[in-house]
């Protein structure tokens, strides 16, 4: 049974997803503004979080990064009534793994949220990945620099083990696309995004780069 926090303040649009959540027979959890979503979001584990971007006390981007920077790598869907894409790349950039605007198809929704579970718990591996400094735990799903635990959401994980696993050859654009989203592929914005979000991780806190843009092809991991 798939465990979910849903953070929404809008009592109308939570009760048709609770409805409809329930119905399938999932296990939700409510909070009606953010810092009760960031609450029971770290107190608890559930395997998707549905969090509205416009919160009382505290915003969701607000509520995501803390949860980022807490170690919280949950799959977060974030849902909004802002469609524009700079609302939409701010969300990636603040750790959320996927962005749906309302009014929303419920069995998108559902289709969407179920490839994020997927993606988070994925094949449970019991091997380490290891490339110069970097080491990935696979069994616990959690990456290393020079020991330094980096923080990662699902999605950004999900594209270091598959730069890691194939290092230092070239992983292409589609390559990634296709692991993260399947049919489903966004605009290469939103995989812009998460390459930003992923080198602030990787390359920015060490002296060294290891992410390599291969220009109009796609990316490398490369230890110099």
């Amino acid at each position: 049974m798939k465990k979910i926090l849903l953070v929404e303040d809008n009592r109308e649009v939570a009760g048709i997803i609770f409805d409809f959540f329930e119905g399938l027979g999932m296990d939700l959890d409510y909070a009606d503004n953010g810092e009760l979503g960031l609450q029971l979001a770290l107190e608890n584990s559930f395997d998707i979080i549905l969090l509205d971007l416009m919160l009382p006390r505290m915003d969701g981007l607000t509520v995501c990064n803390r949860l980022r920077d807490a170690g919280n790598n949950t799959p977060v869907l974030m849902l909004t009534a802002l469609d524009n894409k700079a609302d939409m790349l701010d969300g990636y950039k603040h750790g959320a793994d996927d962005y749906m605007t309302k009014p929303f198809d419920l069995d998108i929704l559902e289709a969407r949220m179920n490839a994020l579970v997927k993606r988070y718990h994925g094949t449970v591996s019991n091997t380490v990945l290891n490339f110069g400094s970097l080491k990935i735990n696979q069994k616990i799903r959690k990456a290393y620099r020079e020991d330094k635990l980096l923080a990662l959401n699902p999605t950004t994980y999900t594209i270091l083990e598959l730069l890691c696993s194939k290092a230092p050859e070239i992983v292409t654009r589609q390559e990634i696309a296709d692991k993260l989203w399947q049919e489903n592929e966004p605009s290469n914005d939103v995989l812009r995004s998460h390459i930003y979000q992923l080198r602030n991780q990787l390359d920015k806190p060490f002296p060294s780069p290891m992410l390599t843009t291969i220009p109009k092809i796609g990316f490398r991991l490369e230890e110099k």
